[in-house]
């Protein structure tokens, strides 16, 4: 037996772990209690916990997504409270409350795992279901269940994460219209829809990650047909670059001697420090006191000379970047542009 999950890079696994920590923290200290309060109702409840790992650790999921989060909590809840006010039994109640959530919320296209658990606690709970009621569903379910999805949201942003998951419609990097260029899979989003729906995994994947993932197996079985083609291969070597400190005016000279997209910024023995982007220049109001430093992109995604093709194809493919800095430990020693990709395919092409 080995595990189903492909491994994980440890910082995203940290990423999603203090996510929880802190959504969890901010709900039961600052609003929720761990204490039951009959007369607010406002008190954590296990369920939190199992839809924090959703939010935060699986926020493309459509099991995590706001309405499956916030619906599929509250009506599990209203289930969970009508069976345990009516059914005597407990061994009864608690299977009948889960088995109705779990229908109830499918049906409501709001499949949420946790929302099991809700209907659950409140079977269990029948003392303060007595005094809550229907209020149970309210307050603490759905309020927690709003904090929870709040928090998520705005964590995912300062994080670099999508959280709601990007829809096939969603505005691309150009803030227009067109689908990204790694999301043209030639398919509609009724066609993807159809294919998660045929294969039954709606429940998993949404129809935009599913439209990334064809984009990106066409990417990639494009950048093998091409051969074992790297950065180093196809980068461009001779470099005009700038100093932290470089007038902005005289980058925006070089920008115009050259005919460049984009011009690396380095320190002392050609260390890399950022890329300077053409856009930023039109979209920049500079001052005349502006410098590289306060106008360069230092997120930039980088290389090394052994990069393969491929992945250069989807560092540049949804036009975010127009060029890719290739480096050997700290030092720039290279850039591929949008060009050489270009001039790469074109090779291969006419040597086919």
């Amino acid at each position: 037996m080995s595990p189903s999950v492909a491994s994980t890079p440890l910082p995203e696994a940290v990423r999603a772990g203090i996510g929880a920590l802190v959504g969890l923290v901010i709900v039961g200290l600052f609003v929720l209690s761990p204490a039951v309060d009959s007369q607010l109702g406002l008190y954590m409840i296990a369920p939190f916990g199992a839809s924090a790992v959703l939010l935060f650790a699986v926020p493309n999921s459509p099991l995590a997504q706001p309405w499956a989060a916030i619906v599929g909590n509250t009506v599990a809840a209203l289930i969970g409270v009508a069976v345990c006010l009516h059914v005597a039994d407990p061994a009864l109640r608690i299977a009948l409350a889960v088995g109705f959530a779990v229908t109830a919320t499918i049906l409501c296209r709001a499949l949420h795992p946790p929302a099991g658990a809700v209907a659950m606690t409140a079977a269990m709970t029948p003392d303060a279901i007595a005094e809550l009621g229907y209020r149970f569903a309210l307050t603490p379910v759905a309020t927690g269940t709003v904090l929870l999805v709040l928090i998520a949201t705005i964590y995912a942003r300062l994080t670099g994460r999508h959280y709601p998951m990007r829809q096939v419609d969603d505005l691309n990097v150009n803030q227009t219209a067109d689908p990204s260029p790694s999301t043209r899979a030639g398919l509609s989003e009724a066609e993807l829809n159809s294919l998660l729906e045929r294969y039954r995994q709606n429940f998993n994947l949404g129809a935009g990650d599913l439209a990334r993932l064809v984009g990106a197996a066409e990417l990639q079985a494009a950048a093998q047909r091409i051969g074992p083609v790297t950065a180093g291969t196809i980068m461009s070597r001779d470099l005009v670059t700038v100093s932290a400190g470089t007038g902005a005016q005289e980058v925006a000279d070089l920008f115009r001697r050259h005919r460049f997209t984009s011009i690396p910024v380095t320190g002392p023995g050609r260390r890399y420090l950022g890329m300077i982007f053409q856009i930023h220049l039109i979209g920049a109001d500079m001052l005349p006191e502006d410098t590289a430093r306060s106008i360069m992109e230092a997120n930039v995604p980088a290389a090394s000379t052994d990069t393969p093709l491929g992945a250069l194809l989807a560092l540049m493919a949804d036009g975010a970047v127009d060029a890719v800095p290739v480096l050997t430990g700290l030092a720039l020693v290279g850039v591929v542009t949008r060009t050489d990709l270009i001039s790469a395919f074109a090779r291969h092409s006419m040597l086919k």
